[in-house]
């Protein structure tokens, strides 16, 4: 797979770079949307990873000035934005899905591989655990028989331990990753969405359990089912 990532961000540009490499596929970089564009427009690629806000040229803008060439790339795009009204212009310029920063690794690469298997139509796709299943579009979760909508930052959370399975999580770890470094979060918020999370899977009676690690974090396990 060919991907063209257009991101200003040094430092998540770097990281998004080799966790496609580590995945075996092929990566350009421009970082900054006229060159991301040019680079588009010359080359035949399998999805585009695109950030909103962009020196030069905005996300926005280059998605739509693609779709106007007619190039049929399929395109995420990328912002630290979380308004339901910069979701739609994006999508309303030709964008074929949208992710906000932060974001869980395995979503960006399962995002990736289903535009590219999908060449630009909507994207459903999802994510297992257990008996669980996760709607990336809707983040519905489900086992079978039962589901239940997850709040935004429940959806998150669970797609954080689900990528880390099998490994503990401190509380400092899931405020960095689902709040940002900078922002006003405490340990109480994560503690208040852990308790939220484990409530709607006691409603789906899911095997799937988040333990807690005295001093260390959390864990995401599956109890045996007899």
């Amino acid at each position: 797979m060919t991907i063209l990532l257009v991101e200003d961000e040094d430092r998540l540009a770097a990281a998004l770079i080799e966790l496609f490499h580590s995945e075996k596929y092929l990566a350009d970089h421009a970082d900054n949307g006229e060159d991301g564009l040019y680079a588009a427009l010359q080359k035949d690629y399998d999805v585009i990873v695109l950030d909103v806000m962009l020196p030069k040229m905005d996300g926005f803008a280059v998605v739509h000035a693609l779709r106007r060439a007619g190039k049929k790339t399929p395109v995420l795009m990328l912002t630290a934005r979380d308004e339901i009204r910069d979701k739609i212009e994006g999508l309303d310029q030709g964008a074929d899905d949208y992710m906000t920063k932060p974001f869980v690794p395995e979503e960006l690469l399962a995002r990736v591989r289903a535009l590219s298997r999908r060449q630009g139509e909507v994207l459903l796709d999802e994510l297992r655990f257990g008996d669980l299943c996760l709607s990336l579009a809707t983040n519905e979760l489900s086992t079978p028989g039962q589901s239940v909508r997850l709040a935004f930052k429940e959806a998150e959370l669970l797609k954080l331990l689900i990528a880390n399975k099998g490994v503990i999580l401190s509380k400092e770890t899931i405020l960095r990753k689902l709040w940002g470094d900078e922002s006003d979060a405490v340990e109480n918020n994560v503690e208040a969405y852990v308790s939220f999370l484990r409530k709607k899977l006691s409603f789906l009676r899911s095997s799937v359990k988040i333990q807690a690690i005295r001093r260390q974090g959390y864990l995401l396990l599956e109890e045996e089912t007899r």
